[in-house]
């Protein structure tokens, strides 16, 4: 892991240097998510702490032993369960 210095400005901006915003495609406009690790900061682009979120999803999943898939029918089932209740009143039967 390199270790890089930056100076905090004024408002609290600090520049990232050249080499890491290139290594991990950052650019203006680009979102990222400070994340206060207890012991330091991390700065991550938003698409990998996405991605890291779905890993911990994933390995929560399989440790309870439901597979992706099976959530994905349960997501689907309570969809159209809600889709019918929502939208579909049942006629009385007075």
């Amino acid at each position: 892991m390199a270790k890089k210095r930056a100076l905090i400005q004024r408002k609290g901006q600090l520049t990232i240097p050249i080499e890491l915003r290139r290594k991990y495609g950052l650019e203006e406009g680009s979102v990222v998510d400070i994340i206060d690790e207890g012991d330091g900061i991390k700065i991550a682009p938003r698409e990998v702490v996405a991605l890291d979120a779905l890993e911990r999803i994933g390995k929560a999943l399989k440790e309870r032993g439901i597979s992706l898939e099976e959530m994905i029918e349960d997501g689907r089932k309570i969809r159209e369960e809600i889709y019918r209740e929502k939208y579909r009143p049942q006629a009385d039967d007075s």
